[in-house]
C-alpha cells in the first residue's frame, strides 16, 4: 500500500510544470488580501480604503470606467521582512477602444493613506512605486508602448512628471498588455538582497514572465503596501482581486544590517529625456486654412466671371447705339 501511495505522489510531482509559480514559500497573512475580502461587518482586517474603492464579493474596485476617480487600499501593518514578494492579482477593463485611462500603481511606502495625483497616491513619496500606466502623456517620441509597467524609488525630493510618464525618474520597465484580456492577469514585485525583479503574467499561462530586473535597490523596513489607481478625462475599471505577500527571508538575513532606518535609493536610474514642448497652436487648422484657400480662389474666379458678363453686355450695348 505505501509502493501505490509513493507512486500516486510520484505521478502528481511530474504533472506540476516546472515553470509554475512557486507558492511554496511564506505567505504573510497580515500583509496579504484575499477572497472571501468581509471581516467583521464592513471592515477588512489590516486593511483601510480611500476614496471611490468599492468592495464586492469577487473583486476591490478601486475606480469604475468613470472619469475623474481616485482609489486605494492600504495594508496598515508595517512590513519587518527584509526580503519578499507580492503578487497582484488584478484587471484593467474599459470600453474606451483607442482612449483609455490612467492606470493603477503598487506602493511601498513610509507614509500611506494619502490622496494625490501620482495614480491616485501622493507625489513627492518616499519608498518605492511599481507603476502600470495604461495611457501615454509624453508629448514626444517614445521608445515603448502602452500599457507600460515601470519602477520608482524616491526618496521624498522626487516629482513624478505625467508629462514625461515619469521616465526621467524611472530605474526600468517593460511593455504590458495587461487591459482587455479575457483572463486572469498577474504582477509580481520581488525585493531580495537589494535587487528588485518585476514579472508579468498576462499570457494566460500561469508562468511569470521577466519584465526587469535592477540591482543596487535599497529599501528599509518597517514601510506600508498599497495600491492605488485614477481616472481622469480618460477613464477604466481597475480591479483588484488578490495580494499575497510571500516572507522571503533566508538564514543568512540574520547576519545582515539593519535596515530600519536607512534612506530608500538606487544606484541606478535610466538617462533622462528631454521634455519636449507642446507645440502651439494655430490660430487656424490646415483644414480651416485649406477651407479658406478654396473659398477666396471660388470667390476671385467669381467675381472674373461675373466681371466678364458685365463687360460683355456694357459693349454690346455700346455696339447698339452706332446703329
Amino acid at each position: 500500500m505505501g509502493i501505490v501511495n509513493l507512486l500516486l505522489f510520484l505521478s502528481f510531482v511530474s504533472c506540476i510544470s516546472p515553470q509554475t509559480w512557486n507558492t511554496y514559500d511564506y505567505m504573510k497573512r497580515e500583509h496579504s488580501l484575499v477572497k472571501p475580502y468581509q471581516g467583521v461587518g464592513t471592515s477588512i482586517p489590516y486593511w483601510d480604503f480611500l476614496g471611490s474603492t468599492m468592495v464586492t464579493s469577487n473583486y476591490i474596485r478601486l475606480t469604475g470606467d468613470i472619469q475623474s476617480q481616485r482609489g486605494a487600499i492600504w495594508n496598515k501593518v508595517p512590513l519587518s521582512v527584509r526580503n519578499w514578494e507580492m503578487q497582484i492579482h488584478f484587471k484593467v477593463h474599459g470600453r474606451g477602444k483607442d482612449l483609455f485611462g490612467d492606470g493603477f500603481a503598487f506602493w511601498y511606502v513610509k507614509e500611506p493613506m494619502l490622496s494625490g495625483d501620482v495614480f491616485g497616491s501622493r507625489d513627492f513619496f518616499t519608498g518605492l512605486a511599481i507603476i502600470a500606466d495604461t495611457y501615454s502623456n509624453h508629448n514626444g517620441v517614445h521608445n515603448h508602448g502602452h500599457p507600460y509597467v515601470s519602477a520608482m524609488v524616491n526618496n521624498g525630493t522626487l516629482h513624478y512628471d505625467h508629462d514625461r510618464d515619469g521616465t526621467h525618474t524611472q530605474l526600468s520597465g517593460c511593455v504590458a498588455k495587461f487591459r482587455n484580456v479575457d483572463h486572469d492577469t498577474f504582477l509580481s514585485i520581488k525585493y531580495v538582497h537589494d535587487t528588485l525583479t518585476v514579472a508579468i503574467d498576462i499570457d494566460n499561462k500561469m508562468a511569470f514572465k521577466d519584465c526587469f530586473t535592477v540591482e543596487g535597490v535599497f529599501l528599509p523596513t518597517g514601510y506600508f503596501f498599497g495600491v492605488s489607481a485614477a481616472t481622469g478625462d480618460l477613464s477604466d475599471a481597475h480591479d483588484i482581486i488578490s495580494l499575497k505577500l510571500y516572507d522571503l527571508t533566508t538564514p543568512d538575513d540574520d547576519i545582515l544590517e539593519d535596515r530600519a532606518n536607512i534612506m530608500p535609493s538606487a544606484l541606478y536610474m535610466e538617462p533622462p529625456r528631454d521634455h519636449v514642448a507642446d507645440p502651439k497652436p494655430s490660430s487656424l487648422s490646415i483644414w480651416k486654412q485649406l477651407v479658406l484657400l478654396i473659398f477666396g480662389v471660388c470667390a476671385i474666379c467669381g467675381a472674373v466671371f461675373i466681371g466678364g458678363l458685365f463687360y460683355v453686355k456694357h459693349k454690346e450695348q455700346q455696339r447698339k447705339r452706332f446703329y
